[in-house]
């Protein structure tokens, strides 16, 4: 062979070697990536549980503070859950025909959405503890009842997800706060009970990202301790509410999420 067959040989052997440590190096880079999305999923990603019952009643037995007395005051407790039924009754606590509440500390409102980051399932959950609002009963009936939540508060397990939350995907210094307003009163069918608990479904208008919407909303609530505590969640498609698709390079967020929330309320 003469040198310039021994030459190409030479140059073609260099460049099948190149490509194959390229390709190698390729390949451990995307196991590398899943492998790092399956560490981040499973051990740490630190998505909470949603919100509910075991949440509601930790909230409202922790409390320290003092009981109303027109609340507190009471022969027998009713501990049974109540379907919203006008035929339900319960021993009333207070003499009084109309009360506000105004949500107090141990309140918690969030969003949780699916995840996908290299193929692997996780979660992405926020939450924020700078949420107002109140309820006002009248006998068994919700009159009214409205809370607003500070969106650009929310934090998640990832400083980065949050970066990508308040700024284009939820837009907070032009869209700051998020609210519920209750647009339909309701019969509970039981009167505010130290002790009662109740299922319901409230209509309202949840308002977010400048956009309002109505929305139906299955919630629990109880009275315990002398403050009154609901929990529920809010099912949301984010185009309902102009929200840009929040996915990006390797991380698929599915198109719809939750708005989930625990709110404790004291008498006014």
């Amino acid at each position: 062979m003469d040198s310039s067959g021994l030459a190409g040989n030479t140059v073609e052997m260099t460049a099948r070697s190149l490509m194959t440590r390229v390709l190698l190096s390729a390949i451990a880079l995307i196991v590398l990536a899943v492998g790092g999305a399956w560490i981040y999923a499973t051990f740490i990603n630190d998505a909470p549980e949603e919100f509910g019952a075991a949440d509601l009643e930790a909230r409202l037995t922790e409390s320290t503070l003092p009981q109303d007395p027109a609340v507190a005051e009471t022969t027998q407790p009713n501990k049974e859950l109540a379907e919203v039924d006008p035929e339900v009754t319960a021993t009333t606590l207070s003499d009084s025909t109309s009360a506000q509440w105004v949500i107090t500390e141990g309140s918690e409102v969030g969003y949780r959405v699916a995840e996908v980051l290299f193929g692997i399932d996780t979660e992405g959950v926020g939450r924020t503890e700078s949420v107002t609002g109140s309820i006002t009963l009248q006998e068994t009936l919700i009159t009214d009842a409205e809370f607003s939540v500070d969106v650009a508060s929310m934090r998640s397990d990832d400083s980065r997800r949050d970066g990508q939350f308040k700024g284009r995907i939820m837009e907070t210094e032009q869209f700051p706060t998020a609210s519920f307003t209750l647009t339909d009163p309701i019969d509970l069918g039981v009167k505010a009970t130290e002790g009662a608990a109740v299922t319901a479904t409230l209509s309202g208008k949840l308002t977010m990202h400048g956009v309002t919407n109505p929305v139906t909303v299955e919630v629990s609530a109880q009275i315990e301790n002398g403050r009154l505590g609901v929990v529920g969640s809010i099912p949301v498609v984010f185009t309902d509410y102009e929200i840009v698709d929040p996915s990006i390079t390797a991380i698929k967020v599915e198109p719809q999420g939750l708005v989930e929330f625990v709110l404790i309320f004291s008498p006014a």
